[in-house]
């Protein structure tokens, strides 16, 4: 009996995600639980188990395939069964492992996405050079055909995994939001800086309940004022940025934030982030530390209508009781939506972050 694996609702809204990677094989026999493949979505990397024991009979989408919920990814069988026709949907005949399951008509691969793209531009697609793995027609090979344009020299390499993410997710809300960005210096004197990320979402948090605004969502004709504090700190991995999510920061002490935030950064950078600890951040810090630069102007975190960065940190000449004097000096940066914020409120929200920081 053979049983037909779908790509499993991953909950949060999703509607798709990317096969980052097979961990198996066809002809593997695998177990109950044994991993299988490993699911990009917009959030993080999914690794799922095997429904059911037996041997791989066919792996139906490729890696760096996108894939709607639903859909069949892999057939597990003794028999080797013969998949229905639903799991062999955008699969061709002669599919071996490894290969797109791009549809083919003669010798164009191509998937039904491009092949729709493709009739709206008008573009033969058995004209089109193509460029992507295994000879298939991209959506930016239908684009060029259809500008005319010349292929582009060089290597050329998809958009795969977080950074495709982290590009859909940027686009979106550059396309969205009106961002403004805010920015003052501050005297970090009084933070000790190991603990300059936690500290600075203690101030956040506090601050927050001064400005509801900055801790809400757009949606529709409406503004939802969020009462929870559930601050996403932006994390560099190997793979890309992350944005796992530090809960009920106002009830937090420093020392628990502290906590929380070195597990959540550790698990990030070894790719062990739970779905859960990704979603439902109602504001985002983010600092580069020595590579922030002496400012930043980030791009806020879409649902949300603001985040907060913090520049470089260093020893800065500054006035103090008219003496010059060497202190911990860096920027504080509010990029707000303003549809939402005005730009006063977003001033005030990050002096009071300020004050809060500098011990006032």
């Amino acid at each position: 009996m053979a049983y037909e694996f779908k790509l499993p609702d991953l909950g949060e809204g999703l509607t798709e995600g990317e096969i980052a990677r097979w961990l198996v094989s066809e002809g593997q026999e695998v177990a109950e639980d044994d991993p299988l493949v490993e699911i990009q979505t917009d959030k993080t990397t999914v690794e799922i188990p095997s429904p059911a024991a037996g041997k791989v009979a066919r792996i139906l989408v490729a890696e760096g395939d996108v894939v709607a919920v639903g859909t069949v990814l892999v057939v597990i069988g003794e028999d080797g069964a013969e998949p229905s026709s639903a799991a062999t949907q955008g699969r061709t005949q002669g599919q071996t492992q490894g290969q797109s399951p791009a549809v083919e008509t003669g010798r164009v691969r191509a998937t039904p996405l491009v092949r729709r793209m493709a009739d709206e531009l008008g573009v033969d697609l058995a004209s089109v050079e193509a460029t992507g793995p295994q000879s298939r027609v991209t959506e930016e090979d239908v684009r060029r055909a259809a500008s005319g344009a010349e292929p582009e020299e060089g290597r050329r390499e998809p958009l795969r995994g977080v950074r495709r993410l982290v590009a859909e997710h940027m686009a979106r809300a550059h396309r969205e939001v009106p961002p403004v960005t805010w920015v003052e210096e501050c005297d970090f004197g009084a933070v000790e800086l190991k603990r300059l990320v936690p500290a600075t979402l203690k101030a956040v948090a506090e601050s927050l309940r001064e400005f509801p605004e900055l801790n809400a969502r757009l949606e529709g004709e409406g503004i939802v004022y969020l009462d929870r504090y559930d601050l996403g700190i932006a994390v560099q991995t190997d793979q890309g940025l992350v944005v796992p999510v530090v809960r009920g920061c106002d009830e937090k002490s420093l020392d628990e934030l502290e906590a929380e935030v070195t597990r959540l950064a550790d698990a990030a950078r070894a790719g062990k982030l739970k779905p859960e600890e990704l979603r439902g951040s109602t504001f985002t810090v983010t600092s580069a530390g020595k590579l922030g630069g002496l400012l930043t102007t980030p791009i806020v975190n879409h649902p949300e209508v603001a985040i907060l960065s913090i520049g470089r940190i260093a020893e800065r000449p500054v006035v103090r009781d008219g003496e010059i004097k060497a202190r911990p000096v860096g920027t504080i940066a509010v990029t707000f939506d303003h549809r939402v914020i005005d730009g006063a409120r977003a001033a005030e929200f990050g002096l009071a972050v300020i004050d809060r920081l500098q011990g006032a």
